[in-house]
């Protein structure tokens, strides 16, 4: 494929995945959106039920199946190697664009936050979430996330590189500050409906599935990502062993030597967002 034309795909998969990452905002806070997730019921409680499985189901299965490395070393014999990371990202905002479009409300209120102070804390902890997500994409590399790194370096003839282990201090408050904003943006809801509550419990089972899956893989690329899971709590930076984390891991010879300035780069929570990611 021509290397221009491989720079074009990169550019217009990260136009998709934006384009599809503003959308989500709106759609999983009912805000400014056409559809949400809590627009009118249309069908059957079991029918949707189902509808909302399958297409939860269905982003579970590429989100994960095609960041597993047996999977982009067959992929990558079909496509160019500098194309599988925005590849990737294409099909994420596709299963989610379906998702947006064939999503099935339950109906139902569990909770409703009725006083103004309490809802401005809510949307707080929303925006809050979107903003860590955001922001935990740049402390590592957001455009080798998204693949315009690795089509952009092959357009300018550059050999790729992976990025390489360091710890940002994002990274040593939790091992994945990332899905910790998905968390805040699932649950960060004023009204939580039947609906909500089962996309929030759905993705928080996948969260915590997937990154067992991803730290495997870290392991595999990354030898000392063994010791920084010790070290690091998962997503509550305020675990018990955090405690003995921060000294122990200032002065160890095996981990002060990394920058602090980058993460590991793989898996869900590190190449991507995830619903990167």
């Amino acid at each position: 494929m021509n290397r221009a034309l491989i720079l074009l795909y990169g550019i217009g998969c990260y136009v998709v995945f934006f384009a599809t990452f503003l959308y989500a905002i709106g759609f999983i806070e009912n805000l400014w959106v056409p559809k949400s997730m809590d627009s009118a019921r249309e069908g059957s409680l079991a029918g949707s039920l189902l509808i909302d499985a399958g297409l939860l189901a269905i982003f579970a299965l590429q989100h994960s199946v095609m960041a597993r490395p047996a999977f982009k070393r067959w992929w990558t014999r079909l496509i160019p190697e500098s194309a599988e990371r925005s590849t990737y990202t294409l099909f994420s905002s596709l299963a989610l664009i379906a998702l947006f479009i064939y999503w099935q409300p339950l109906g139902g209120v569990v909770w409703s936050v009725t006083s103004d102070a309490g809802k401005a804390a809510v949307y707080a902890a929303y925006a809050f979430g979107w903003g860590l997500l955001l922001f935990s994409t740049f402390t590592i590399s957001h455009f080798d996330l998204f693949g315009l790194r690795q089509t952009w370096l092959q357009f300018v003839g550059t050999p790729y590189q992976p990025v390489e282990f360091r710890m940002p201090w994002l990274y040593r408050q939790v091992r994945h500050p990332l899905y910790v904003g998905w968390l805040f943006i699932f649950w960060s809801a004023p009204q939580m409906t039947v609906t909500h509550l089962f996309f929030a419990l759905a993705t928080t089972a996948y969260i915590l599935i997937a990154i067992q899956f991803e730290e495997h893989d870290l392991v595999a690329a990354h030898p000392e990502y063994a010791q920084y899971r010790r070290r690091v709590p998962m997503l509550l930076p305020f675990a018990k062993r955090r405690r003995n984390n921060s000294q122990s891991l200032a002065n160890d010879p095996q981990t002060s030597g990394l920058e602090p300035t980058q993460q590991p780069a793989s898996g869900s929570s590190h190449r991507g967002a995830r619903i990167s990611a």
